[in-house]
């Protein structure tokens, strides 16, 4: 890969196959049910798609799934964009953030779902009336089932909902949502099941109160849930963390064994490469970065790296992780630093040539799981990858 990219970079490889085999590996959730209606497939791709790149991850996305699931209006408008310069047929888009009055308006004639969560809705009716759309908003109520983050709770259906009553003409329900608390987490699922059971009280109130022209599409499934708990994968799936490869939590693995009679297996999308900026000596004795926190006791070959914690690569790992060169692990001296990192390449190379660095991903036979690295940081992959800078160059390989 190393032609194609400057002397000294950093840079994230995409695997295209890797996402092709994950968004199958939730169809055949479906076909392995075998009854029922089909389900959707939705792709979560909040968070810069979990630091993988919006950019670049909605051209190999968007034909795969049946729903796009984004956290602010202007990814969802970008959608749209990208289909009228492609010619695709326009995918359903869901937009699960917050969003203001002119940003309703705008989704509303893109025709991208919103989320109507709390009471600051009513006065964006009024927005939208002025507006004079064609079409009314299409919307999904949020349902707090026992996140206590956005949603009516079930003491505010249907107190609190009879606005979209009132203004049928600019607001279209069509699907009510919930997200869950604790299903990654734990093993056991009792509270997730509680939390079905509010969700399914909440949606009938609602369809008591609304009345809508068609049954709401109802989703409340996460990477999780629709690995683990059958019941709750409804119409459609909202699948995040997983799509790229990543297991919500050592529980939900140990939860896949005993539901699915196996463990499916889930392909890492993302890898991440560093050319070396100096490859040199230092002799015994010598320290290793700021702080002076590492002393070579043996002549030891560095790699200088040109990354660091502006990129991503978190400054916690110091002293405990290591990265792969030539298929050896090459443990990292000292101190991250916000542009550096320096490895120990003794018994990895026999020269001083540059050499390319393996910081998340497959080398030969080794490999550094970015659940991994954020364990030498004291954090979780979510974060890990989605803090990724976005100024780094992504390639998607096929």
């Amino acid at each position: 890969m190393a032609g194609g990219f400057p002397a000294c970079a950093s840079w994230l490889e995409l695997s295209a196959p890797a996402l092709r085999h994950n968004v199958e590996v939730f169809r055949a959730l479906e076909a392995a049910a075998g009854t029922g209606p089909r389900r959707s497939m939705g792709a979560v791709l909040k968070g810069n798609a979990y630091g993988h790149g919006f950019r670049e991850l909605l051209p190999l996305v968007h034909p795969l799934v049946d729903i796009l699931y984004l956290i602010n209006p202007q990814d969802g408008l970008a959608v749209r964009a990208y289909e009228r310069e492609h010619g695709l047929a326009p995918r359903q888009v869901l937009v699960i953030g917050a969003i203001g009055p002119d940003e309703a308006v705008a989704l509303a004639r893109e025709g991208v779902d919103a989320v109507v969560a709390d009471l600051s809705w009513r006065e964006a009716g009024a927005v939208l009336r002025a507006a004079r759309l064609e079409r009314p908003l299409r919307v999904h109520v949020h349902v707090d089932t026992g996140l206590g983050r956005e949603g009516f709770t079930l003491e505010q259906i249907p107190r609190d909902t009879g606005f979209l009553a009132e203004a049928r003409d600019v607001f279209e329900l069509v699907g009510v949502l919930s997200h869950f608390s604790n299903t990654e987490d734990v093993t056991e699922q009792e509270y997730a099941l509680a939390q079905l059971e509010a969700f399914e009280t909440g949606l009938g109130r609602l369809v008591a109160q609304l009345s809508p022209a068609h049954s709401p599409q109802r989703h409340i499934a996460a990477s999780a849930a629709s690995l683990v708990l059958p019941r709750a994968r409804y119409e459609a799936l909202r699948v995040g963390i997983s799509l790229y490869g990543l297991w919500p939590s050592t529980e939900t693995r140990l939860s896949a064994r005993l539901v699915l009679g196996e463990v499916p297996s889930l392909r890492p999308v993302l890898s991440w490469r560093c050319r070396s900026q100096v490859v040199k000596w230092l002799p015994a004795g010598s320290y290793v970065g700021y702080g002076c926190t590492y002393r070579c006791s043996e002549p030891t070959r560095i790699a200088v790296l040109p990354v660091g914690y502006f990129d991503g690569y978190p400054r916690l790992v110091s002293g405990k992780a290591h990265v792969l060169v030539n298929g050896r692990r090459c443990p990292v001296l000292g101190r991250v630093m916000m542009n550096h990192l320096i490895v120990d390449v003794t018994r990895a190379t026999a020269d001083e040539r540059p050499v390319t660095a393996t910081l998340l991903g497959h080398d030969g036979d080794e490999t550094v799981s970015a659940e991994a690295l954020a364990g030498w940081a004291q954090t979780i992959h979510y974060e890990l990858v989605t803090r990724l800078g976005a100024h780094l160059r992504r390639v998607v390989v096929d």
